[in-house]
């Protein structure tokens, strides 16, 4: 490797380490202020770090607030969804995913709770790119769930005519309820409240009710 190509990858690499430290930043700061708490400028002066530079990396306050939303998708996807991919399809997999999604906000892994709940009551009602990733990212975990559901209904985990789409609201409304109680509160047994609530209604609909735990773990 040349003097050069050596020189150009120390340059990308100390790029991606300073990439990394702005954005575990931003998600926390956006987690607890929003996505409009975020600036080059403060976010320079937080970590000791050029605002050439991290403007370098970003270019606006708009691709920041982007780039932390795509980084937010991919830590919830390591502590939600991750861990559930190997399990057989069945009710004990969606138990499995509900169980991560408390965990995730119970142990707040962003320091205001459910990143994406917070996020998306400050950009509901608007329009533009950052709205849209963040509502294409809650289509998609609407989704997951919903597609989780399914594949334990067709295999034979769940009554052949649950409601799944009502089934995916219901336990969605429970988790982001609880993450609300907890933050706005500092509640936690909202945790167990929203645990009870979605176990009942999944022993309801699955054709092996003893297949679940009759109440959540303490």
């Amino acid at each position: 490797m040349t003097d050069s190509a050596t020189r150009t990858d120390g340059r990308v690499e100390r790029g991606n380490r300073t990439r990394r430290l702005v954005l575990g930043r931003t998600m926390n700061i956006a987690s607890v202020e929003g996505l409009e708490g975020l600036s080059l400028g403060r976010i320079a002066t937080e970590l000791n770090l050029s605002k050439s530079g991290v403007f370098a990396l970003f270019g606006s306050k708009e691709e920041l607030q982007l780039a932390t939303v795509r980084a937010a998708i991919a830590v919830y996807a390591e502590h939600i969804v991750a861990p559930v991919r190997g399990l057989a399809p069945g009710p004990g997999r969606v138990w499995a995913l509900c169980e991560n999604w408390l965990r995730y906000s119970a142990d707040r892994v962003f320091e205001g709770g459910c990143f994406f709940h917070g996020v998306s009551a400050e950009f509901d009602a608007r329009t533009g790119p950052v709205h849209d990733a963040i509502a294409r990212a809650r289509q998609d975990w609407v989704a997951f769930v919903r597609r989780t559901l399914e594949e334990a209904r067709e295999a034979r985990g769940l009554v052949p005519d649950v409601d799944v789409p009502q089934l995916t609201f219901e336990i969605i409304a429970l988790l982001e309820a609880a993450n609300a109680a907890s933050v706005l509160h500092n509640d936690s047994s909202a945790y167990g409240r929203a645990a009870t609530g979605i176990l009942r209604r999944l022993r309801t609909e699955a054709t092996d009710p003893g297949a679940l735990p009759d109440r959540p773990p303490a």
